[in-house]
């Protein structure tokens, strides 16, 4: 304590011990650097917001912006599509399994029927596994969508497997202007009951956006057993989400700035200008550079007299693939996406290199994959299939739906499949976990081999003996004896 804090506690004690209390609690604080308030955290924003709370009023301008993004910037583009092929691919395919045959065989007609038809969408456009991509996509543009429920009876459900459709909304039809329902709490359209889960949702009946309305716009309250919200977690309690280009949308945009100022300057500096310099003393004729816009190769240009011509020698561009490469990295790696997957720019990547960073990458998509699409997609797929089993009067199914993400792409395939052999024979993994990992449904592919052998034996075609003994050693053994050896 310095002069003053002794002075001021011995008149004042409670005033004293006031500041000897806020200067220890400030030494405790600047202890970590970053928590200063100084000119070198000058502009750091630090909210105490809780996770939904930090995006209100920003989602609908960060939607925009993301869209396009999307719409006019190569890499947004780019990086759409990569998340979306290695998430979703070819589609998270079900699979049914069962005890009884005959269940599973039923199960796997009306899963073929009703989730595998175009018939699945309310505009018959789609069906679930192109639904999947879509709504993936959307996810990373807009950072959640919602898929509706639509109960079909009488004429409309006629032609369906299963009394029910689905619709894909985007969350732009939620009505912001509802700000509570009863004793509920209504933020940007999403009704929360008392213990904070959400228990509705207030959507308009068409588009907001729309260029023409058929109807007069207004909002129905849908309970949440007839809508699944899909959106990335990143926080405790966080129940809305934010598009997946915000950590980089200021940096992706000032590339893109950066890119076009770059293809400026090389336009002009492919271009020939010439300036004219008269001599000191002479007069500028009134027509002074006439002709010259016809310069070509070849040309002939008679110049006015007393002009000199001199050659203007634009600026070359420096360093722009270093910046450009820097930049792009660093988007990268907020995306969670290689450097390589992003750019297509493959150049000085070998098989260990391309390996690293496909292994941090496929972690990363496997963890999109189940928390995105299996257990909030899919499981609110799997509510509805069994819902709608129940109003068709299919009753007492005991069956279970896997989920089967789409095929891992292999760096080198002579390499990585020997080495999976190796650990299914080594006991570390089960054929059929490796088969999984590689986005193939291990039931098909025994009904599928069993049709092979079959096949083979009805035309006379002998078994692959290669084959026959990785499956089992014995053979080998059994054959060298068989021969005398």
């Amino acid at each position: 304590m310095n002069l003053i804090d002794r002075t001021i506690g011995f008149f004042a004690p409670a005033a004293g011990l006031r500041r000897a209390t806020a200067r220890a609690q400030t030494a405790v604080v600047m202890n970590y650097d970053a928590a200063s308030r100084g000119r070198r955290t000058y502009g750091w924003k630090a909210p105490a917001t809780s996770a939904d709370a930090a995006a209100f009023g920003s989602r609908e301008r960060l939607r925009q912006l993301s869209r396009d993004m999307v719409r006019n910037r190569a890499y947004a583009a780019r990086a759409r599509d990569v998340i979306v092929a290695n998430v979703v691919g070819e589609g998270i395919v079900p699979s049914v399994r069962a005890g009884s045959d005959d269940i599973k065989a039923l199960v796997k007609d009306l899963v073929e029927r009703h989730l595998l038809n175009v018939r699945f969408d309310a505009g018959e456009e789609y069906d679930l596994l192109e639904m999947q991509q879509i709504c993936i996509s959307t996810v990373f543009t807009d950072g959640e969508v919602l898929i509706r429920r639509r109960m079909r009876r009488g004429g409309f459900g006629r032609h369906l497997a299963l009394p029910y459709q689905v619709e894909l909304v985007e969350v732009d039809c939620l009505d912001t202007t509802v700000q509570s329902w009863g004793e509920n709490l209504v933020v940007e359209g999403v009704e929360y009951g008392p213990t904070g889960a959400i228990e509705a949702y207030h959507l308009f009946n068409e588009h907001p956006g729309a260029v023409r309305h058929r109807k007069p716009l207004q909002s129905t309250r849908v309970h949440w057993s007839d809508i699944i919200h899909l959106r990335r977690f990143d926080r405790p309690g966080q129940l809305r989400g934010v598009p997946w280009l915000a950590p980089v949308m200021m940096t992706l945009g000032e590339l893109g700035d950066y890119q076009e100022a770059q293809i400026l300057k090389q336009r002009i500096s492919a271009l020939m200008a010439i300036v004219l310099k008269y001599a000191t003393g002479s007069t500028r004729p009134a027509n002074a550079g006439s002709g010259l816009e016809d310069l070509a190769p070849g040309a002939v240009v008679e110049l006015p007299e007393g002009a000199e011509p001199t050659v203007v020698q634009p600026p070359s561009v420096d360093g722009y693939d270093e910046f450009m490469g820097r930049g792009l990295r660093t988007v990268a790696a907020g995306l969670g996406i290689t450097y390589e997957a992003l750019t297509a720019d493959l150049r000085g990547v070998n098989f260990s290199s391309g390996r690293m960073g496909r292994n941090e990458m496929d972690r990363l998509v496997r963890m999109w994959q189940r928390g995105l699409m299996i257990m909030q997609l899919g499981e609110g797929i799997e509510r509805w299939f069994r819902e709608g089993l129940l109003l068709a009067g299919y009753r007492d199914l005991d069956f279970t739906l896997d989920w089967t993400p789409p095929r891992r792409i292999l760096v080198d395939p002579v390499k990585e499949i020997p080495a999976m052999i190796e650990e299914v024979d080594a006991g570390l993994n089960s054929r059929q976990g490796v088969q999984r990992e590689l986005g193939r449904d291990p039931d098909r592919i025994r009904e599928e081999r069993q049709q092979d052998a079959e096949a083979d034996r009805k035309y006379g075609i002998a078994a692959d003996k290669t084959a026959k003994q990785r499956s089992d050693p014995k053979s080998e053994k059994d054959d060298d004896d068989a021969n005398g050896q």
